[in-house]
């Protein structure tokens, strides 16, 4: 039930392809709390998703934008306060890809330019995202700027290869930077340490259903779905969190404080007993 949490607060909004994506739940319950803001995408990404859709639905304008590329984020950034008519109160940066992932590449074979690509991509472009908008001065004072992340930074996970780095050096850069602007504007800087989801990107990584089954086993509360995760996303934008910033936080069912459960206990007992 929405509360008006975002209620006169404008904001950027990254990543959403599809109505499974994240992105796309915290645009639309950003847009039922009362906020105002911006879509943006890498124009390939918008060529394969459907935010035309979302952008009718939450009124908010689109302005492409290449993560990677500063004079774009600059652009967006520009743009964004002038179709907003002032400075930014938040920000999502759900942006992730891996060329070593889709092309299903060992961790020890992989492609050095593919991984160069996924650091840029899912990693660096949050601090070229943020030093745009310190250059800019683009954020209000207590402005909110959340990444999405995945405990793989703090854990191996087979397959998941090259994006473990970038999610652990997006997790780094959530902590340098919101140190120095919450110096300089008292913005706050956090990352989002999700469950797996089934987004588009999730589901293309081998064995996803497996990690999917096995966290959904461990965690006492279950995997936390993508709209859960827009409501916390949402509580990070809003006023509620001024004092919350460079954590990762983690918004998993209690999947990374789980040693072990019944349920993987009961799978590895009747395991054992089959091969008996």
């Amino acid at each position: 039930m929405p509360n008006n949490l975002l209620a006169g607060k404008v904001g950027i909004i990254s990543g959403a392809l599809n109505e499974h994506s994240i992105a796309w739940k915290v645009a639309q319950r950003a847009h039922a709390e009362g906020a105002r803001f911006v879509l943006t995408n890498a124009p390939l990404a918008m060529r394969m998703g459907e935010i035309n859709k979302l952008s009718e639905e939450c009124n908010a304008p689109i302005i492409p934008a290449d993560a990677t590329s500063t004079e774009e984020l600059e652009a967006l950034f520009s743009g964004a306060q002038e179709k907003l008519g002032g400075k930014i109160d938040f920000v999502l940066h759900s942006i992730g890809m891996s060329a070593n992932i889709r092309k299903k590449k060992h961790y020890g074979e992989l492609d050095y330019k593919f991984f160069q690509q996924t650091i840029d991509v899912s990693a660096m472009s949050f601090h070229k995202m943020m030093a745009v908008a310190e250059k800019q001065d683009a954020m209000n004072e207590w402005g909110s700027i959340v990444a999405l992340s995945y405990i793989a930074a703090q854990r191996a996970f087979l397959d998941y290869t090259d994006m473990t780095q970038a999610k652990a050096m997006l997790e780094s850069i959530a902590r340098s930077y919101g140190q120095r602007f919450g110096k300089l504007k008292k913005v706050r800087v956090n990352t989002v340490s999700q469950s797996p989801t089934k987004t588009t990107a999730g589901t293309g990584i081998t064995g996803f259903d497996a990690f999917y089954n096995f966290a959904d086993m461990m965690s006492p509360l279950g995997n936390a779905p993508a709209e859960a995760c827009a409501d916390y996303c949402i509580s990070l934008f809003s006023d509620l969190t001024r004092y919350v910033t460079m954590q990762n936080l983690m918004h998993d069912g209690g999947f990374s404080t789980t040693g072990i459960s019944a349920e993987i206990v009961d799978v590895m007992t009747k395991a054992a007993g089959a091969q008996e």
